[in-house]
């Protein structure tokens, strides 16, 4: 049994979820619910990013504590959980959580005695939406190539941290794969971003800029901790660093897979960063950053100013979860971004959910109740007919192994909508309509009948144990459809509505 550490990013808590959020939750979900499945012992772990500035600033346009604030909205992300079906096993609040100052604390210290900070007075042009300073080349038209919006020029002495001095260390370990970063595309823009040359970086601010919200600099109060220094900590703090050793040395060693999943946005801090802060505290590595792209509506990026963020929580109630997560698997692509809008996720739900997957298991479960009593046949050991059928069964649990290994969702869960296609397929050619009324007037032995309807409830449900990881609630219900393992099936019922646009 092997130990799978699987962690998504920390979102800003400036205002509610949007469905860009949905992504990278349910695709850390299905990561770990299909290890899970495999036997392994496994970790999902998200959570918020509750020391930036952003936050500060919407506390008090509401007049409110940051406290207050970060506290109110936190509460519409943990509430996803449910609403999407996720699976994760723990949630850091990292304002309030006693795990995380420890060991921020404790971080910074162990990169302090590597001689790590040094002081340093400087002015920079600052994207408070990045939480980053960026120099003029990289800005696009002046504006910040993330949000849109000029950064502001600052000039502060503060903490910095020697990045370049892991220049060389990270271009080794990320070309080698020592660190491996997903997919290639995302690693060669990291390696040219590093090869590029490192410059060191700001590591805190100042107590009055951060209008005193923020973890301080160990030994010296006036300064706080850069929230992406911070942030990042969590990955480490969460399991136990600083607060729970036994718990971090279980979690986040050599010995455990250690995946984050993050959005192309903030690879920076995660493949660059984040590996430089480990090094310098002498710690172990992640296994795998596996970049996702963006969901964009009307092809823009979603963002609250824009008025297109949508809530996924508001998603699901008009079309449930079982669209919203199948939609965001078969449809987002891997490389590039991938526009959302509510009628693409019905007519994918209609076709691959409804009409493919909902009326093959409704049509093998009613069958089986019309022809035989409910009561199941036995699997016919040889069966011509199904040849594709059983085919497309015994390669699915390896395709989705290796899909899922190499983060291609659509590619797995397509191996799933192979077998619909196939049993449906298997339906049309077998007719079992026909070897009923056949078999009545004699002309046809039961047990042609029985090997189709056997191969129907067999292939049901190997769909609904495929579909665990992707569609936990769906799975339930279909394998309930088809007995739960037992020998009679249930009555027939819809698994899978057929979804119309909700009314404005």
């Amino acid at each position: 049994m092997s130990r799978y550490n699987v962690m998504t990013s920390i979102p800003y808590v400036n205002g509610k979820p949007h469905v860009g959020h949905a992504l990278e939750l349910i695709q850390a979900d299905v990561l770990a619910r299909h290890r899970r499945q495999r036997g392994d012992e496994v970790r999902a772990q998200t959570g918020t990013d509750d020391n930036a500035l952003k936050n500060v600033q919407a506390a008090e346009v509401e007049g409110i504590t940051p406290a207050e604030y970060v506290e109110r909205v936190a509460q519409n992300f943990l509430k996803l959980g449910e609403a999407l079906e996720l699976s994760f096993d723990d949630f850091i609040k990292t304002s309030s959580d006693p795990r995380h100052k420890p060991g921020v604390d404790k971080l910074w210290e162990l990169c302090a005695k590597q001689g790590d900070f040094y002081r340093k007075s400087y002015t920079g042009l600052y994207c408070i939406g990045c939480e980053l300073f960026y120099t003029e080349a990289e800005l696009v038209e002046g504006k910040c190539p993330e949000h849109g919006t000029v950064p502001e020029e600052i000039e502060e002495n503060n903490w910095f941290f020697r990045l370049s001095r892991y220049q060389d260390k990270l271009i080794e370990l990320i070309s080698t794969d020592q660190l491996r970063v997903e997919p290639a595309h995302r690693k060669r823009e990291v390696l040219a971003f590093i090869s590029s040359g490192l410059e060191d970086f700001s590591c805190s601010r100042s107590m009055a800029r951060a209008r005193g919200w923020g973890i301080p600099v160990p030994g010296d109060p006036e300064q706080v901790i850069y929230v992406w220094f911070d942030a990042l900590a969590n990955y480490i703090t969460a399991p136990g660093f600083g607060s729970d050793e036994a718990g971090y040395r279980h979690w986040w060693s050599e010995d455990v897979e250690q995946v984050h999943v993050i959005g192309k946005g903030i690879i920076r801090f995660h493949a660059v960063y984040w590996p430089a802060m480990l090094l310098s505290a002498g710690l172990p590595l992640p296994s795998t950053i596996f970049v996702h792209e963006y969901l964009t509506a009307g092809g823009q990026k979603i963002s609250k100013s824009l008025g297109n963020a949508e809530d996924p929580a508001d998603i699901v109630a008009a079309y449930g979860s079982d669209a919203v997560r199948w939609w965001m698997l078969r449809d987002v692509a891997r490389a590039g971004d991938t526009d959302y809008t509510a009628e693409r996720m019905i007519t994918r739900s209609n076709e691959d959910l409804a009409n493919n997957m909902g009326n093959l298991v409704n049509r093998a479960v009613s069958m089986v109740r019309k022809y035989r009593d409910g009561v199941i046949p036995p699997v016919a050991a040889e069966n011509p007919a199904a040849e594709a059928l059983r085919a497309a069964r015994a390669e699915a649990a390896a395709t989705i192994d290796e899909a899922l290994a190499n983060f291609d969702f659509r590619r797995a869960v397509e191996s799933i909508s192979r077998i619909g296609d196939e049993a449906n397929r298997y339906v049309e050619a077998t007719t079992p309509w026909a070897l009923a009324k056949a078999e009545k007037k004699e002309d046809a032995p039961p047990a042609a009948l029985d090997a189709v309807l056997a191969e129907l409830v067999a292939t049901v449900r190997d769909l609904a144990e495929h579909l665990l990881p992707f569609l936990p609630a769906a799975a339930a219900r279909i394998a309930q459809q088809v007995g739960d393992g037992g020998d009679t099936v249930a009555e027939p019922k819809p698994v899978f509505p057929r979804l119309e646009l909700a009314a404005e």
